[in-house]
């Protein structure tokens, strides 16, 4: 099992609203970042669990743990003109993006927020706490998943 941290902007779509999902799941689309996608399509499996982080909101934080039910696939919405994230170039015989299936684990009752999160030793080698790391989707070592979880009171 691996783990991993993926960034949404809550106006977007928030944790909540994978709560309010059918089935709790949702296809995570979207992600037009070739590093990103390389990870969705290359690294995530059935069964990993990820860190659902909040971005470009107050405040910045972690507020829950998902599963991947599915790995990746191609991401329709490269191919739908009327999807603001479709993509010319990307072809159904040769997709450019994937996308997986998160099905929510839970929300945490306190966001763990980036200032929380930097505060604590353990994290400091921590992608998400790396000065510039902008990336949407990126791998989370046991040992911070673990730390993060007892944190978050679990």
């Amino acid at each position: 099992m691996k783990y991993w941290l993926l960034k949404t902007e809550p106006e977007e779509y928030s944790i909540h609203d994978l709560a309010a999902a059918p089935d709790q799941t949702t296809a995570w689309d979207g992600v037009r970042n070739y590093q990103a996608r390389n990870f969705l399509r290359d690294g995530m499996r059935v069964g990993d669990r990820v860190l659902i982080y909040h971005s470009n909101t107050e405040p910045l934080a972690i507020v829950g743990v998902a599963k991947v039910v599915r790995s990746s696939y191609p991401d329709a919405s490269a191919f739908d003109r009327k999807s603001a994230y479709f993509d010319a170039k990307s072809k159904a015989e040769s997709p450019t993006w994937v996308n997986v299936d998160l099905k929510l684990d839970r929300i945490f009752a306190e966001p763990l927020t980036l200032i929380q999160l930097r505060s604590e030793p353990a994290l400091a080698g921590m992608e998400l706490l790396r000065r510039g790391s902008r990336l949407s989707v990126q791998p989370v070592t046991t040992e911070e998943f673990r730390r993060i979880q007892r944190l978050a009171g679990g």
